[in-house]
């Protein structure tokens, strides 16, 4: 994912149109047609020399793929959420997998999960999961980069010096002669 190697803060949108936010109880992740709150805001860091990555939340939790199930009692979708776990594991990290357009993107956890927005019946319709979608579209999102990191611009190389000397050798003067 080239494109997102000098991202420093990305906005997801979803097929629907709606934004991943992080919500104000700073644990559930929700989708919002609103995208210009600092909610729709997430930080990315990549990881050295790996191919995943971690968001993080406007609240400094991470974006994670829990095994709690969206529904009580139901197999399939779990949750995602916003955590801020003692050590940084697995269930923080995300692959992007580009998919049709430059800023079209599949997030997937390590255990072949997709990210997706849960389209169901309220309450949960605006929540966000992570599974194995019957239908690919489901599972894409629009990149947005809002802010990226300023790269170092390369040292200031002197111009070159130029050489007159072909010059100075047809115009000779002696300047001893007096005038």
């Amino acid at each position: 994912m080239d494109h997102l190697e000098n991202a420093k803060t990305i906005r997801l949108k979803t097929h629907n149109g709606k934004y991943l936010t992080a919500s104000n109880d700073e644990k559930s992740i929700r989708q919002k047609r609103d995208g210009s709150s600092v909610n729709a805001l997430w930080a990315v860091e990549f990881l050295d020399g790996q191919q995943y990555l971690r968001l993080k939340s406007c609240y400094g939790k991470y974006l994670t793929a829990s095994n709690v199930p969206l529904l009580p009692k139901v197999t399939g979708s779990r949750k995602v959420m916003q955590t801020l776990p003692k050590k940084l594991c697995s269930a923080t990290e995300w692959e992007a997998e580009q998919d049709g357009s430059l800023y079209q993107i599949r997030l997937k956890t390590r255990y072949g999960h997709f990210l997706r927005p849960y389209g169901g019946i309220p309450p949960w319709r605006n929540s966000v999961t992570h599974d194995v979608p019957h239908r690919k579209k489901a599972t894409l999102w629009e990149i947005e980069i809002m802010e990226t990191h300023k790269k170092a611009l390369p040292a200031a190389v002197p111009a070159p010096v130029p050489n007159f000397a072909h010059i100075t050798k047809a115009f000779s003067c002696n300047f001893t002669e007096p005038i």
